[in-house]
């Protein structure tokens, strides 16, 4: 029988849990995009408040630590963790701000792709929140961070469709210059998803 001297305690767990939560938030703000009519400085603005947030959370988990004599793993895993689910709603509020004030959402329509990317990031977001309070038992985590990886993968594929679009001439090259820089912030949403993965993993195969 494996004994562990770790505490069981569950702020860290909880902090984790709203946090992700805060992604999913997020998401479903930004799907709302693709609605008509969507209104698009009440989306950017209550993304600036979830992550206004998610701030708060990073800050409290931080503090958490600092005050923590024994953690329930390894306090660089810990610091590590919930500094990636910060930079995933720094990307995702990003994405918001910028298609508010580049303007956009006047367009007739945004690039399929791009919806397939906020797409993407919703179901990256939903996988991360089921996962979060799992951590607490260290169980039922592979098929977690199998699907976000794979779901990164198809990420990257609509990215690259995205450039291929925005540079086929059906956009002037200011347009172009504006949404390549929201398609980056996507983009890199996908990436900041996946790299919460492999910390998951990563945390998951130390403490098995």
């Amino acid at each position: 029988m494996k004994f562990s001297f770790r505490p069981t305690e569950g702020a860290f767990y909880e902090l984790f849990t709203r946090a992700a939560e805060n992604l999913v938030k997020g998401t479903e703000l930004l799907q709302e995009l693709g609605l008509p009519d969507a209104d698009v400085q009440s989306v950017s603005d209550r993304l600036t408040e979830v992550e206004h947030d998610s701030d708060q959370i990073t800050h409290a988990l931080y503090k958490k630590i600092n005050s923590t004599f024994i953690t329930p793993f390894d306090r660089e895993d810990i610091y590590r963790l919930g500094s990636l689910l910060d930079d995933v709603m720094d990307h995702l509020e990003a994405v918001g701000n910028l298609l508010y004030l580049y303007g956009l959402t006047k367009l007739p329509s945004l690039p399929r792709e791009m919806h397939e990317l906020v797409n993407v990031l919703d179901q990256q977001a939903k996988l991360t929140a089921q996962a979060m309070p799992r951590l607490r038992s260290m169980k039922d985590l592979e098929d977690y961070w199998i699907e976000c990886n794979r779901l990164e993968n198809d990420g990257d594929q609509a990215y690259r469709m995205l450039l291929v679009r925005l540079f086929s001439g059906e956009y002037d090259a200011l347009t172009v210059l504006k949404m390549k820089e929201v398609a980056d912030e996507l983009e890199a949403a996908c990436d900041a998803f996946e790299h919460v993965a492999n910390t998951v993993e990563t945390i998951t195969v130390k403490e098995s």
